[in-house]
């Protein structure tokens, strides 16, 4: 199908569920921390990124693809999906198998954040569960790369199994787009290099660029050096990303295209009180950016859309229960202003 013809988002990769605590502090081995308040929510790429477009109030054909447990966890996730009229065609329930969940520790006074992850069913997730004949979709958004075990291996013709996924969805006429987990790691050189020839926009934060290119992008104090993240925007797309390299970081986002076009997006200086976790941050921005794109809005309008949709997230500890519609996400930049970069 021509890309002209293709209209709405696809997302596939891990579904998760997220149970959240906040907590007093982090403690040391050995030592205790207190349980303030606890709650439930959306997890993982695709749950996250298709229920933020959905609260930001596009009428943009939304499905998903993945595997759940046959558990009441996976029977959780597939109530919200209907609820939110998300397309669930390509969700495949396991037998014997628990649905993937995370636990997030987030201190309260820091919004720092932990997560125990549970592997669980996206761990079985296959080439072969991902149909793009049957979707009209016209974007596709595949994460997490390094938490998909079957994608993420490498076969022995050099590509993994998220490239082929995405060199699929690029022959169906898609526009394609992924995001990376940030793990503590030296897979990123090993794992995600074959992917990127088949990815038009490629999210990632500033430790997993670190971790991808070896370049340098904190400082002794840990602030963001805007210079080394083009450089390292840049080096990405030497490695083959087709369209778009987005870096997002605490204070803002940059990108940077093939044609060498420089973006830099602040984000909202949202007050302290306001503010009560980051959970899911990175999937709200992308969703921004992606409903953005597939709306036809230019780059630079939808990574302000981007961080308006993030900064809206973080007055809820889960990803996504204070995402508002779009344009209410907009008017949060003139309410508090932006960040000076």
């Amino acid at each position: 199908m021509e890309k002209s013809n293709r209209v709405g988002i696809l997302a596939g990769g891990n579904w998760i569920l997220d149970f959240i605590k906040m907590i007093d502090v982090y403690p040391n081995e050995n030592a205790l921390a207190n349980i303030l308040s606890q709650n439930s929510g959306n997890g993982g790429a695709p749950f996250n990124v298709l229920k933020a477009i959905r609260k930001m109030d596009f009428s943009i054909p939304l499905e998903g693809v993945g595997v759940l447990g046959d558990d009441e966890h996976g029977d959780d996730i597939l109530d919200q999906c209907e609820r939110l009229g998300l397309e669930t065609r390509q969700m495949k329930r396991l037998k014997g198998v628990e649905t993937s969940f995370t636990d997030v520790m987030t201190v309260c006074s820091t919004g720092k954040r932990t997560f125990f992850h549970h592997r669980g069913a996206n761990a079985l997730l296959e080439e072969d569960d991902f149909d793009f004949e049957v979707s009209k979709a016209k974007f596709f958004h595949l994460g997490y790369l390094l938490l998909l075990d079957n994608l993420d291996r490498i076969q022995s013709d050099g590509l993994s199994g998220a490239a082929k996924v995405l060199r699929r969805a690029k022959e169906a006429g898609m526009y394609t787009s992924a995001d990376i987990v940030s793990e503590q790691s030296d897979r990123y050189t090993e794992v995600i290099p074959s992917s990127l020839p088949f990815i038009d926009f490629l999210f990632i934060n500033e430790l997993e660029a670190h971790n991808l290119t070896g370049i340098q992008l904190l400082d002794a104090d840990n602030v963001f050096l805007i210079s080394n993240g083009f450089k390292a925007a840049k080096k990405i797309l030497d490695m083959g990303v087709l369209s778009w390299v987005v870096i997002h970081f605490p204070n803002g986002a940059l990108a940077l295209n093939k044609e060498g076009h420089q973006i830099l997006q602040p984000c909202i200086k949202m007050p302290r009180l306001l503010v009560k976790g980051t959970v899911g941050a990175g999937d709200a921005f992308a969703a921004g950016v992606l409903a953005g794109m597939h709306e036809g809005w230019e780059m630079k309008a939808s990574l302000q859309l981007g961080v308006t949709v993030a900064a809206a997230s973080l007055m809820d500890n889960t990803a996504s229960e204070a995402i508002l519609p779009w344009m209410e996400c907009l008017q949060l930049g003139n309410k508090y202003g932006y960040r000076k970069l």
